[in-house]
């Protein structure tokens, strides 16, 4: 028998005191036997609660009963059993994650349209296009006939998708999810973008059921309980869930030998491949765009910030700036403190013998300027929830600094996955091509940093280098210096340098050109190590245009687009994931140079 009664709504309403209304629902709803999410926001309140129908009733009267909340109207369907384990009543940012500012349902919301209304539109057969704003394994248990998908994996991802539907711009769109409150703020964001006809289903697919049935939906509603799916009657059906892909499974899906609960289901082995593939391509899509022309290109101001470390505390701004870089001439700097440029966080202009304190950060306003050109092939090897690997190209810095702002790896990954912020693990030169790996968010980069900082991560390189080394294998173990010299390059330091150890291997000799090929793989991480330690053996890497071939250390620089490259290429990668511990390796197709 359908014993228990389900209910799940929300309300865009400015809302405070929470943390004592969450102690006051969490014992309200514990003390009345309900058991599933309850979750509180400044923004509102969001909920599924199952329980008995006595008990639900009295949670409504509660609810209604607060500010704002008197217009709560919940969705009700009945199910055999409790599809929640326990009650929880949590405290959010926001009680549906989108992480765009600007979007305000309560005060600035767009219009709905009723279910009936709507059905009314689609049997005439009035023009319209139907949005689907939920997530990819939602859409595959069914949909609204003709309805376009986001095509996304988690509702995050709609602003980025949401470039993508220019072409519906000039359309009447209505958007729609399970129960309305992802179109909160999918339509709102959708007219920020310049959609100027967009409505949201009211009450979502299941609001529609209740009032129309299943008139023009194709399949059931994947509900997030473990119920999975409701039929148009709000009935739950057979329908499973795969914990490992999240995709619904049909009862005849079940049945197949592939699906092993909770590990693997037959979606898992076509779909994966699927999926990362339309992921990269949107990316690369989105990469390219930020390219096109180069940020960099048109003129722009530049405030480069610079932090104060501990050592400079109480220097004068001269001696600090002249000290932290010391490739660039000090009059340099005293010429940047006349013009007004070297200023304090708050814009003020600070003269050269101003004291400057630790942790204090200056900025370096930079003159409105043109950056130099950079080649912006970057390709994307990889990404998911938690990783993004890259082929970066070269010449291309990763950071901004010296002539290079927007031109750099950093703002363009910025510019293509906003607003998400990749963050790279570690660092090539700009010179250097190869694998660069990001963690999508700051819990994964706290873990993923510091394999590559203790050499938990083992790394490849291939290299080309000028002359013939001796033997097919060799290493060297010279010290690297610690600091910089003047140039900002590191060098050979037998005295005072940091332990570093690279191991080579001959691949291919030319003795045409008097260049090997070596593979080279870094024990240590040392700024520049490979450079140094080929460079100190008498064999620098081709196109080097610091450590020359006759000893020298050349100027610091990022080549030209069209200069011979430097042959340096960051090749293999292999550590394990930080999260899950699985070995994972990563390989960039080698650069003609290279070629094997």
């Amino acid at each position: 028998m359908a014993d228990i009664t389900n209910i799940s709504a929300y309300k865009f309403t400015p809302m405070d005191d929470l943390k004592a209304l969450r102690e006051d629902l969490r014992a309200f709803c514990r003390a009345e036997g309900l058991k599933g999410t309850i979750l509180l926001a400044a923004e509102g309140i969001n909920l599924f609660v199952a329980g008995p129908r006595a008990g639900i009733d009295a949670l409504v009267v509660r609810l209604r009963a607060l500010p704002g909340l008197s217009g709560l109207t919940p969705k009700y369907s009945l199910s055999a059993h409790q599809p929640f384990n326990r009650m929880l009543v949590r405290i959010k940012k926001e009680i549906i994650a989108f992480g765009i500012e600007g979007v305000d349902p309560a005060r600035q919301p767009s219009r709905r349209i009723a279910p009936r209304e709507l059905k009314q539109w689609l049997d005439e057969g009035r023009p319209v296009t139907l949005l689907d704003t939920r997530n990819d394994y939602e859409v595959r248990l069914g949909t609204f006939k003709g309805a376009v998908p986001a095509g996304i994996d988690r509702f995050r991802d709609f602003p980025r998708a949401a470039q993508a539907l220019g072409d519906l711009r000039g359309q009447t769109v209505v958007t729609f999810c399970t129960g309305g409150i992802r179109c909160e703020k999918a339509a709102p964001l959708l007219e920020q973008e310049g959609f100027t006809d967009v409505l949201q289903l009211d009450g979502g697919i299941l609001k529609y059921f209740e009032e129309c049935g299943g008139a023009h939906y194709e399949g059931e509603c994947f509900v997030f309980d473990q119920r999975v799916g409701v039929d148009p009657a709000l009935n739950e059906t057979q329908s499973a869930v795969c914990h490992n892909c999240l995709a619904p499974l049909t009862p005849e899906e079940q049945e197949d030998p592939r699906y092993t609960p909770p590990h693997a289901c037959p979606r898992c082995h076509k779909d994966d491949a699927e999926r990362q593939a339309a992921r990269i391509a949107r990316l690369q899509a989105a990469i390219d765009k930020a390219v096109r022309p180069l940020p960099g290109a048109s003129p722009c101001k530049n405030a480069r910030p610079v932090n104060v470390p501990k050592r400079y505390d109480g220097a004068s701004v001269l001696t600090f700036l002249a000290g932290l870089l010391p490739q660039i001439p000090a009059e340099h700097w005293a010429t940047e403190c006349a013009a007004g440029r070297i200023r304090d966080a708050s814009g003020t202009s600070l003269a050269a013998d101003t004291a400057v304190r630790a942790g204090q950060r200056l900025l370096h306003i930079r003159p409105e300027e043109t950056e130099p050109d950079v080649d912006g092939n970057i390709r994307v090897l990889h990404e998911d929830d938690d990783l993004l690997v890259l082929a970066k190209p070269a010449p291309l810095p990763m950071h901004p600094g010296g002539r290079y702002n927007r031109n750099t790896l950093v703002h363009i990954l910025g510019l293509a996955c906003a607003p998400f912020k990749p963050r790279p693990a570690h660092r090539l030169d700009a010179n250097t091509t190869g694998l660069v790996v990001c963690a999508r968010t700051r819990r994964v980069a706290r873990l993923l940093q510091p394999l590559f900082t203790r050499g938990a991560v083992e790394k490849t390189y291939l290299a080309r280098v000028r002359g013939q080394p001796q033997t097919d294998t060799f290493t060297c173990d010279a010290p690297v210096s610690a600091s910089p010299v003047a140039t900002g390059c590191r060098t050979v330091d037998e005295a005072n340098g940091l332990p570093a150890r690279t191991e080579f291997t001959l691949q291919s000799r030319n003795p045409d050109d008097n260049t090997a090929l070596l593979v080279a793989h870094p024990v240590t991480g040392r700024t520049n190590q490979i450079r140094v330690h080929l460079w100190h053996l008498g064999m620098p890497v081709a196109g080097d245009p610091a450590y020359l071939p006759e000893g020298r250390i050349g100027p610091v620089q990022t080549l030209p687009v069209d200069a011979p490259p430097l042959c340096l290429h960051a090749w293999k990668l292999t550590f394990a994931h930080p999260l899950t511990g699985e070995p994972l390796q990563f390989e960039a197709p080698p650069p003609a140079w290279a070629v094997l």
